[in-house]
């Protein structure tokens, strides 16, 4: 027997994976956890006359000759499927999108690519050996893009999901369909959850880092957690959130966790809860113990774990070049001119910082023809200024929601240096080579 089998609690992405394996392992059968997440239960069961499924207890007592696992290489994501699986000489071959998951089985042969869908990689490999997508498989495919990737607005997302997302699209996929699928909130329970969830959140800033926990003891298991907790971090827009829920009855903790950094993985957060997924949306099942000492230790695991957000004064250029307020226009635009800059600080007699000329507001005087009229006639002096302990999010904010391209830093009231906006994105495009020059060197190709 030969199968396909996917993480636990299978999403959108996971089934959209099997479903597009199935065309480049037609002879073997797909198996589904007995857990899926809310949404993939909804297609599954709109589905389900194409999503022939078997359920792990139909392996007990089979032969397994090759195991195909999708959307992770966790032997702790898919232990479901092995505690039935008896012989131990089976071939494995993985395809995953997790670069960060510890990785179980030795000598598996893996596929790896840096992708939003763990979907887009194997939807690539069809599309390479021209194999044609049955409409109804195209669309259960494309809704794990989608889900995975955000609609597109992940920043994982690569040129590939662009690629595999079109291509189903031609094989005849239903946008209409996966927009029934990717509701985020469907119903009036999963509103309330969204509202009572709302408050109980706790704001922290750790080290640098703006993140939100909740804890919320529940009753019962509930459903659709994933896309409440989603929800918020999305309206709330802060770094990192955790969501804790404990389940007296079954005595068991879940968090559920979301991420906006680069310079952040989930995976490397949860592993002391025996938890992963993606660097930016991850979780946790923990068994056993109590759901406030669980929650308590997240918290103190987040002080050790997360290094210091990089701050303004080490993006800041130092010391700045300045020009008095009684300079002339002329020799302000002779001055930028030499250096390079498209602004420059404005000081006053005593020093201290004055405003800030434009080559935009030069302009204003060269048209009205008063070059040699001083600075201060023509400067902005209403200041958007920052403190060199300033985090980079904190200085995305400043620079983007007011439209600027200089911030002045200043330190006990004196100008202690300049961040650009041409600095800040130097600083996003080096973060992301970091990121890729990392998976390079665990051996995984980068787009």
């Amino acid at each position: 027997m030969k199968i396909i089998i996917g993480h636990t609690n299978m999403d959108l992405d996971c089934i959209g994976s099997i479903v597009l394996a199935k065309y480049l392992f037609p002879d073997h059968q797909a198996i589904r956890s007995r857990l899926l997440h809310p949404v993939a239960r909804k297609m599954h069961n709109i589905y389900r006359h194409k999503l022939t499924f078997l359920n792990p207890k139909d392996l007990e007592g089979e032969t397994v000759e090759k195991i195909v696992i999708v959307d992770t290489r966790a032997m702790s994501r898919v232990k479901e499927y092995f505690q039935f699986i008896k012989n131990d000489n089976y071939e494995v071959e993985i395809f995953d999108h997790h670069p960060g998951e510890a990785e179980g089985f030795p000598g598996a042969l893996i596929h790896s690519m840096p992708c939003g869908a763990n979907t887009s990689q194997i939807g690539l490999k069809l599309m390479q050996r021209k194999i044609a997508v049955d409409p109804e498989d195209a669309t259960v495919a494309l809704a794990g893009i989608y889900a995975d990737t955000g609609n597109f607005t992940h920043e994982n997302v690569q040129e590939v999901d662009f690629s595999v997302a079109s291509y189903l699209l031609t094989c005849g996929a239903s946008l209409s369909m996966v927009k029934r699928f990717l509701k985020p909130l469907s119903g009036t329970y999963q509103v309330t959850l969204f509202h009572e969830l709302l408050n109980r959140l706790t704001y922290h800033s750790i080290h640098g880092h703006q993140v939100i926990t909740s804890y919320w003891e529940i009753e019962t298991e509930t459903e659709g957690l994933g896309a409440v907790v989603e929800k918020v971090f999305e309206v709330e827009n802060q770094d990192l959130f955790f969501a804790t829920f404990h389940f007296p009855k079954k005595k068991k903790t879940l968090i559920i966790a979301r991420n906006q950094k680069n310079t952040i993985d989930l995976n490397d957060i949860l592993r002391l809860f025996g938890g992963g997924g993606h660097p930016k949306a991850g979780s946790a099942l923990v068994k056993h113990e109590d759901g406030r000492f669980v929650h308590k230790k997240l918290l103190e695991h987040l002080e050790e774990m997360l290094a210091p957000a990089i701050t303004a004064e080490e993006l800041m250029s130092s010391p700045v070049h300045t020009i008095r307020d009684t300079a002339s226009l002329l020799e302000a635009s002779i001055l930028l001119e030499k250096l390079g800059h498209t602004g420059i600080p404005v000081i006053c007699e005593t020093g201290a910082l004055a405003g800030f000329i434009t080559l935009r507001d030069i302009m204003k005087g060269r048209r009205a023809e008063q070059m040699h009229s001083p600075v201060k006639g023509y400067m902005t002096r209403n200041l958007i200024t920052a403190a060199p302990e300033t985090t980079v999010r904190e200085i995305e904010e400043k620079l983007f929601d007011n439209n600027i391209g200089h911030l002045p830093i200043i330190r006990e009231g004196n100008l202690a240096g300049i961040v650009t906006r041409t600095d800040f994105l130097n600083f996003a495009k080096n973060e992301k080579r970091k990121q890729q020059r990392a998976m390079q060197e665990v051996g995984i190709p980068v787009a």
